[in-house]
């Protein structure tokens, strides 16, 4: 099906320029009516607010084929909602969800040759983005935009399949008590980087960071969600204000519920409960479920058996449940598959 040249056994996870992206512009107050373009570049006043004061907030879905020769995406309306909900919290004008799935649908199919072929492993990957692009230099919202998007075929996020990380408990903190770790801005990763370049260097995966306020409870990593597993297999997931709401972990608590008939939590997660689980991972767009082997804590290590060799029995479920809802596999629930093709 995919007409594209392109080798995608052996694709990175990184970025390819594809034929068209869309483009729609804010001004006066209102919305233009958006359309594909073949430009990939974008020219901006050196003063414009997205450079001086970080207004800008992004999304990020794929579009696969499934077994049955589809091409689709996965609850892409809740991406448009966060993102709503993230233009709210910055000031900046709401691109309607209507209209942003409407531009995913559009680039995904005008895009249709750089979506990889089923049992490739390869995704295309969907970025929707907006930002202030007018000068601004004081202190203040721009008053125009620009909403974007682009795509780009990826290989899987893990070469060779998920192998068990090795996180370390972070001294950085990722969000503050009623600031913006609820949205998907770059503010918030920007902040992220030298913690998790710092981990690397250390010999660490990922960072856990935990709240603010009390350092007490488990949040989350710079760019996932955790997920644990209790010793009765119950599937429990950290609630705060200031954790972004991942669609992916929305939708593993769905499927834990639905498909597997666990019991499945949204709660405070005392970090000193950690050691008492019997699984854990990290889920988000990119990997769907990453394993995690080993937790440290300032030299205290906390080993999580069922995940050192690879995903324990209710991850992989939870992992094969999902995936298989997303390529076509296991019948979906109604609404979250949006065919393209």
């Amino acid at each position: 099906m995919a007409a594209k040249n392109i080798d995608w056994a052996n694709l990175g996870f990184g970025y390819m320029k594809t034929d068209y992206r869309y483009v729609s512009n804010y001004k006066n107050g209102s919305w233009d009516q958006g359309a594909l373009t073949t430009d990939d570049q974008i020219l901006l006043n050196e003063c414009a607010c997205v450079f001086q004061y970080a207004q800008t907030c992004f999304e990020g879905l794929k579009a696969y084929t499934t077994e049955d020769g589809h091409i689709v995406t996965f609850r892409p309306d809740l991406n448009g909602e966060r993102m709503e909900n993230s233009a709210k919290r910055l000031e900046m004008p709401v691109f309607p969800k209507e209209r942003f799935v409407e531009a995913v649908t559009k680039v995904v199919e005008a895009n249709a040759d750089y979506v990889p072929p089923f049992g490739s492993g390869a995704t295309l990957y969907i970025r929707p983005y907006m930002f202030g692009s007018d000068p601004v230099i004081g202190v203040k919202p721009a008053s125009e935009y620009q909403f974007r998007t682009f795509c780009t075929p990826v290989g899987p996020y893990f070469k060779g399949g998920a192998k068990p990380i090795t996180i370390r408990v972070c001294d950085f903190d990722r969000a503050a008590p009623h600031g913006t770790g609820h949205v998907k801005a770059g503010l918030n990763y920007a902040m992220s980087l030298h913690a998790i370049v710092d981990a690397h260097q250390q010999g660490y995966d990922e960072n856990m960071y935990l709240d603010a306020a009390t350092r007490t409870n488990v949040e989350e990593t710079g760019g996932a969600n955790f997920i644990f597993v209790t010793k009765d297999n119950t599937v429990v997931t950290p609630k705060s204000d200031s954790i972004l709401p991942s669609i992916t972990r929305r939708s593993i608590l769905y499927v834990a519920e639905h498909y597997l008939g666990l019991k499945a939590e949204e709660r405070e997660v005392p970090f000193e409960e950690v050691k008492e689980f019997a699984e854990a991972g990290l889920c988000g767009t990119a990997a769907v479920i990453s394993p995690i082997g080993k937790i440290v804590d300032h030299g205290n290590e906390i080993c999580l058996p069922s995940g050192m060799e690879k995903m324990g029995s209710v991850t992989q479920k939870l992992y094969d449940t999902l995936t298989g809802i997303q390529m076509g596999r296991i019948e979906a629930p109604q609404g979250w598959i949006h065919v393209i093709r």
